[in-house]
C-alpha cells in the first residue's frame, strides 16, 4: 500500500542500495519482488517496524514494478516532485492461524 506523506518520520534510516539498482520495496524468495525503478529515489526504514517502509522520491514518476514473468500486475506509476514522500507499507490479513502479511 502506498500513501503520500508530509515527511519522514523521526528515526527514520536511509536504506543503502547499489547505485542504479532498483529499489526493492517488497521481497519475495520467490523471486516476485516489488521494485521502485526511480534513479536518485531514496528509501528509509523505521527500526523495529519491519512492514513499514518510505520512498522518496527524486524524479518523478516512479514505476513500481513486478519482478516476474508470469502472472504479474500492471506496473504502478507514484507521482509527485522531487522530494515527494511515499509511505510503502505491508499490508496484513487475518487468517485462523492469526495475522500474516498478504501474499499476492
Amino acid at each position: 500500500m502506498f500513501r503520500r506523506v508530509k515527511e519522514l518520520p523521526a528515526g527514520a534510516v536511509e536504506v543503502p542500495r547499489e547505485d542504479g539498482a532498483p529499489i526493492v520495496l517488497a521481497h519475495s524468495e520467490t523471486g516476485h519482488n516489488h521494485v521502485a525503478v526511480a534513479p536518485g529515489a531514496r528509501l528509509y526504514s523505521l527500526p523495529g517496524k519491519p512492514l513499514l517502509s518510505f520512498l522518496q522520491l527524486a524524479d518523478a514518476p516512479c514505476e513500481v514494478e513486478h519482478q516476474r514473468s508470469w502472472d504479474t500486475h500492471e506496473t504502478m506509476r507514484l507521482l509527485g516532485k522531487v522530494g515527494t514522500i511515499w509511505e510503502v507499507r505491508r499490508q496484513r490479513e487475518w487468517t485462523p492461524e492469526g495475522w500474516r502479511q498478504v501474499a499476492d
